[in-house]
């Protein structure tokens, strides 16, 4: 399978200043289009040891202090988040031939941020917050509900809920930010924002 990708060319004279205007850009853009949660990215962490893992989460907000996720801390990546601080977040738009590919450290944001992101959840994904202790082995999916409908129980949706303990924001604090734009044969263009002590260098890759 192969497809020919035909977009206009991304110049270096048209890139913002810096890596998060570009993204501003490029995310509205993204959502302009009506593609399916734009926010969505691949988040990959390794062991201390360099064996690495991914999977897809929601990105929930982005400044100039980085990318901002919610996670359990005990799930998998927040336990290599903790033993290394390494990550990388893949956006995957192929409807528009882009992607962005961010490489930075990665470390939890304050419990004032996480309670106030926590208030604006659905009820449903607040109890699924407390039900669910992420990436453990678990018997069986009725397991899952019956812990689930315990807490809706004890916790109608007109009652408070706070954010366990173990549930909170991982802020991603970007070295390099790539965005790649796809072109036929493939000539694709590759720049890619480098931090640096003075502030952003751009490079070109080759594709």
């Amino acid at each position: 399978m192969r497809e020919q990708y035909r977009s206009t060319e991304l110049d270096e004279e048209a890139l913002a200043a810096g890596p998060m205007e570009q993204f501003a850009r490029w995310f509205a853009e993204a959502a302009a289009a009506r593609l399916l949660e734009p926010n969505a990215m691949v988040v990959s962490t390794a062991t201390p040891d360099g064996r690495p893992s991914s999977r897809t989460v929601l990105l929930k907000r982005y400044d100039d202090r980085g990318f901002v996720f919610f996670t359990n801390y005990g799930s998998r990546k927040g336990r290599e988040i903790d033993a290394n601080p390494y990550v990388s977040l893949l956006f995957p738009w192929h409807p528009l031939a882009r992607q962005i590919v961010v490489t930075g450290s990665a470390s939890r944001v304050g419990r004032e941020e996480t309670a106030a992101y926590f208030r604006t959840r659905p009820h449903g994904s607040r109890l699924g917050a407390w039900a669910s202790e992420q990436s453990s082995v678990i018997g069986s999916r009725q397991e899952l509900v019956r812990r689930y409908d315990e807490l809706a129980a004890r916790h109608p949706e007109d009652g408070p809920l706070s954010a366990p303990p173990h549930w909170g924001g991982i802020r991603v604090v970007p070295e390099t930010v790539e965005f790649w734009q796809g072109h036929e044969n493939r000539l694709h263009d590759r720049l890619r924002y480098v931090r640096t002590d003075t502030g952003w260098r751009v490079e070109r890759l080759a594709p």
